[in-house]
């Protein structure tokens, strides 16, 4: 490719091409603060390419490609190509990890201890993690969370925060605009703007953590506790896998233990206080 560069969050090394400078310039700018390990072997590969040559100068479109593509993929405008390049790094993790059990999941972590929050888009998740992130908890990611197999321990996968649309004030009104990358307006999920995690957070991602709660964050409606039972917790830990049944027999073990070892609740919640609140009145419980 004519332009490249390499980037690690937690475990694993990217290798991004791209036949435009642009999306390269706007992830090494959002991920400037990340460890730089050009020696190590890439992990994973994404390529931002050009179907046809003339594509590069004329209605200039990015497809995403790489170790592994989803067929029939809709490219982006090159407006776009941060985004692309961010879709198609959470991609090849998606589609080709295999040292992990992965869930599609946000984390936080505080006092050597995670709080998982899995749920659908939409449903706050990422905006719970990334303002607890702000605080007093260390934000491991709002995209993957990774589960060791051997040990049970959550790893953290912080890349860039994807904040969409009411979001993005909400979080900006918080911290500095230096941490915030470009707008990327009317994409297809709406308006996204990605939020440079915290310093402390890249510098510990390569440090494990005990799961000590799981929680279904729903956004909306009374604040609410329910909780879950271990079989229900497990259904809805497999849809958020990507690489569950990949994984087989281990990947069974690990979620058997996730589920059986850490409580688990349904939360929900009208805005964002409410939800922060609820994070940690169960983690307090949790813990005593």
């Amino acid at each position: 490719m004519r332009h490249s560069t390499r980037i690690a969050v937690g475990p694993v090394q990217f290798r991004i091409g791209s036949d435009w400078r642009a999306p390269i310039a706007a992830l090494e700018k959002l991920y400037a603060a990340y460890p730089g390990e050009d020696a190590r072997p890439a992990d994973a590969t994404v390529r931002l390419f050009a179907a046809r040559p003339w594509r590069r100068w004329l209605r200039p479109s990015v497809h995403i490609g790489g170790d592994f593509v989803v067929p029939d993929a809709l490219p982006l405008p090159l407006s776009m190509g941060l985004l692309a390049a961010e879709m198609g790094m959470n991609l090849q993790v998606a589609l080709g990890w295999r040292r992990h059990m992965l869930l599609h999941a946000s984390a936080v972590a505080k006092d050597g201890c995670a709080v998982i929050l899995s749920g659908e888009s939409g449903s706050g998740k990422s905006t719970l993690a990334a303002l607890l992130g702000e605080g007093d908890w260390r934000l491991m990611g709002d995209e993957f969370t990774l589960i060791d197999p051997a040990t049970g321990d959550a790893l953290a996968f912080p890349r860039a925060v994807s904040l969409k649309n009411e979001a993005i004030g909400e979080i900006a009104a918080r911290v500095d605009a230096g941490r915030l990358g470009p707008l990327l307006a009317g994409t297809p999920k709406g308006d996204i703007r990605h939020l440079i995690p915290r310093a402390d957070a890249v510098a510990a991602m390569h440090e494990p953590v005990r799961p000590a709660l799981l929680l279904f964050p729903r956004f909306g409606g009374e604040t609410a506790i329910e909780p879950m039972g271990e079989g229900e917790a497990f259904v809805r830990l497999t849809e958020a896998s990507t690489n569950y049944i990949a994984l087989g027999e281990p990947g069974f073990a690990a979620l058997t233990r996730l589920v059986r070892e850490t409580p688990a609740f349904g939360i929900s919640y009208p805005d964002s206080a409410a939800g922060m609140a609820l994070v940690e009145q169960l983690f307090a419980e949790a813990r005593r």
